[in-house]
């Protein structure tokens, strides 16, 4: 009897431990907790050497600085309010304030398999590294104090409700637990794995509005040619790509055969984006460059993040192949014939890549690796239109709410730095510190000249 007695108040007291185990599975939280830490590092130092290796030396602090303040920022303002904005239930057009700092979410929260604290951090990183790419387009000339204003804004304005229309419950472009929604326009959901839409495109075609509305680089105009430590370049590059397989292996949200072909098919993307770059580079200008070596890998993960959890290997490499070429013609002449100065070719990169991958899973999604999801070659034409609606859609509403955040910004603060502060270089001037010896003897009376015609140009003062 008393061991009937043990046995039962055993199995009454292991219940809830019996219990969470079926929610809760470690080796998915593992890999979210490993993921999460890949996507951050993808920022910092990922993101942050790679644009620090592009810009002019003088330039170089002030660039890390802004990678490493988006992150303070959206660290902060993710979880108080844009966590439960994307991913709480509210509207078709954004979530609810029911999850503000965090109410309710308490340690045996669960998302699916995983923590929702673990959900919470790993689609923070992504918050993150969006807000960060857009800046790039304008490293050399935002204030930073500007910045410091601007990006938390954008997070929570832009960011977080095309977050929502993705991946958030009731979000109108995937669908998330909607029964029976025949997506936009009667097409069905849009498929984006890993952060086509939310992530590139969004940041691109930002990047490109905070471009125009900053007008050209006074620099720019004389010495084109921007990168000053490619080695750094390299580096971040490296880490990018290692970061990348969390971003979208880890968006299988489960460490098993999702994850594992994710991965497969981003780097199999990546590197044929960086080949066709090289063969084209090479018959286009007779040589190979480091740079853009660099920016062809960049190219293809771009491409393959909205496909990577519905494609196969073959379409992974079409997808790297097209966004290696494509990307490269953007790179090359967009900029020019439109006229626009993007100091790091977040459009060109990230947008047009976004584009690219994002309409190719339309075509190219197999039933058989994404879960029933099929494109336009599996008999499926109406979801390469849904995908094209989703790149429409998001670019209108990430181009015209950036442009209005901008415009407020710069009524009360103004925008750029003056142009004797984009001349002495961000770093000396809005931080206080330089890689670089400070020489009295920089401006030399022919480069005074050239400055005060350049400045004239400009209007002769900061574009406010």
């Amino acid at each position: 009897m008393y061991r009937v007695l043990f046995f039962t108040l055993v199995t009454l007291f292991s219940m809830p431990a019996f219990a969470q185990a079926e929610v809760i599975d470690s080796g998915d939280t593992a890999w979210l907790l490993v993921s999460s830490l890949l996507v951050l590092m993808m920022t910092v130092p990922g993101l942050a050497l790679f644009y620090g290796g592009l810009v002019k030396r003088d330039n170089v602090l002030a660039t890390l600085m802004q990678s490493l303040a988006v992150c303070v920022l959206v660290g902060v303002a993710w979880p108080v309010i844009g966590y439960t904005l994307a991913f709480s239930e509210g509207s078709s057009f954004v979530g609810g304030i029911g999850k503000f700092m965090l109410n309710g979410v308490m340690p045996d929260s669960a998302t699916g398999t995983i923590p929702e604290t673990v959900f919470i951090v790993f689609q923070m990183t992504f918050a993150i590294i969006t807000v960060a790419l857009l800046v790039g387009a304008v490293a050399d000339r935002i204030k930073f104090t500007s910045l410091m204003v601007f990006a938390p804004l954008w997070m929570i304005c832009v960011y977080a409700p095309i977050a929502h229309w993705v991946w958030g419950p009731g979000g109108f472009i995937g669908g998330v637990e909607l029964e029976g929604y025949n997506g936009m326009l009667g097409y069905g959901d849009a498929l984006d794995f890993a952060g086509g839409t939310v992530v590139h495109i969004n940041s691109g075609v930002a990047g490109l509005m905070a471009a125009i509305l900053l007008g050209r680089g006074l620099k720019t105009r004389r010495d084109p040619s921007t990168s000053n430590n490619l080695i750094l370049s390299v580096i971040g590059t490296g880490m990018l790509w290692v970061g990348w397989f969390g971003f979208n292996a880890g968006s299988a949200l489960s460490a098993g055969t999702s994850a594992g072909y994710a991965m497969l098919v981003t780097n199999s993307a990546a590197a044929m984006a960086a080949l066709v770059w090289m063969i084209y580079e090479m018959i286009d200008r007779g040589k190979v460059s480091v740079q853009g070596t660099l920016s062809g890998v960049v190219a293809g993960l771009v491409a393959i993040t909205p496909a990577a959890g519905f494609v196969d290997f073959q379409g992974s490499l079409v997808i790297g192949a097209a966004a290696g070429l494509i990307c490269y013609i953007a790179v090359k002449h967009l900029k020019e014939m439109l006229k626009y100065d993007d100091a790091l070719d977040v459009f060109s990169l990230h947008g047009i890549g976004g584009i690219v991958g994002a309409v190719l899973v339309g075509v190219f999604a197999n039933p058989e690796i994404g879960g029933g999801a099929a494109g336009l070659l599996y008999g499926n034409p109406d979801q390469l239109v849904a995908q094209i609606l989703s790149v429409v859609v998001t670019m209108a509403y990430s181009g015209v709410m950036t442009c209005v955040l901008l415009l407020m910004v710069k009524s009360v603060m103004g925008l750029r730095v003056s142009p004797d502060v984009e001349y002495q270089g961000l770093d000396i001037a809005l931080h206080g510190e330089t890689v670089t010896p400070v020489r009295e003897d920089v401006l030399t009376p022919e480069a005074m000249t050239v400055k005060k015609a350049d400045m004239s140009i400009g209007g002769g003062k900061a574009a406010a």
